[in-house]
């Protein structure tokens, strides 16, 4: 895929939120996204027809993640509140409410299966919680970092979290076993390669990072946007040919991933972007800012 194959033309404006938007996140098969944000609420939209469709209410503070099982029946969230909530898509029910982190929570995931959420928090710990008992108590807490968590990935067998301490942690569920890269710089989000073979750290010091799962070796650094102070999202392009962020400026920016070259940039928003997505088959992508807004990208 070439540069001129990467999304630069604003398809769609989609706002509704009032205050800053946290996350925006495509569904598994691009469809739909969900958002969420200051304004306590989460929204799902069609985000290629610019539409609306359903507002969920019931987080007392704001929302600051967001994901949804790949049926499209489920998701979870959490936030400002300490709590992490799970919902029936369809009728906007919560279905539980899962306690137990002692300060706000960052990030969200369910695993494959939607049986179990993952979650990680400024309490310096990720709490795995099992969606099918009507236990409120977590089944595993992972308490290890000695620092906020703000962000965590899952595989089938692992979960990967990123924490302000520095660190890129991942746990062997079956094994028990712990492997900790550490980056020397706080790590606020990061993300896996299409592949699952590399991590994308986005690191304060306003650098990508991509490390080898397998060995923890940096592969790459990616730099020229800003990140110092937001927790801002980064991801790889469906091919895992680029590296994508944003930048608190205001801009987006796509990288080479082998050569780490800025290929494209430009200004998406107004303010801070908080949030991108990249469409898992097409040359689509959804980004989020301080700004209020969801922009819909296309080639």
């Amino acid at each position: 895929m070439s540069a001129g194959n990467l999304p630069r033309t604003e398809a769609h404006v989609l706002r509704g939120h009032e205050g800053a938007v946290l996350a925006a996140r495509f569904n598994s098969n691009g469809e739909y996204s969900l958002s969420c944000g200051k304004d306590r609420t989460i929204r799902l939209w069609n985000p290629h027809r610019g539409l609306h469709i359903k507002t969920y209410k019931s987080h007392g503070r704001e929302v600051r993640d967001v994901h949804v099982t790949l049926d499209n029946s489920k998701l979870c969230s959490c936030g400002g509140d300490r709590q992490v909530f799970y919902w029936d898509v369809a009728t906007a029910r919560v279905i539980r409410k899962f306690r137990g982190h002692d300060s706000e929570v960052n990030a969200v995931k369910f695993n494959e299966y939607a049986s179990v959420v993952a979650s990680a928090g400024y309490d310096r710990s990720v709490r795995a919680w099992d969606c099918r008992s009507h236990s409120t108590e977590p089944i595993q807490i992972i308490d290890t970092f000695s620092d906020s968590v703000m962000s965590i990935c899952l595989t089938k067998t692992e979960i990967i979290a990123g924490s302000v301490d520095g660190t890129v942690r991942t746990f062997d569920i079956r094994i028990g076993r712990e492997i900790s890269d550490d980056l020397g710089q706080p790590v606020n989000c990061i993300s896996l390669s299409n592949d699952g073979n590399c991590v994308l750290a986005s690191c304060l010091d306003s650098t990508l990072r991509l490390l080898d799962r397998s060995t923890g070796e940096l592969l790459q650094e990616y730099k020229g946007h800003t990140c110092k102070s937001f927790k801002m999202d980064c991801c790889l392009t469906n091919t895992d040919a680029h590296v994508t962020g944003g930048s608190e400026d205001g801009y987006i920016y796509f990288w080479d991933l082998v050569d780490a070259n800025v290929v494209s940039s430009f200004r998406a928003h107004s303010s801070v972007v908080t949030s991108v997505s990249y469409h898992p088959k097409d040359d689509c992508m959804i980004t989020a800012s301080v700004d209020g807004t969801i922009r819909v990208w296309k080639a």
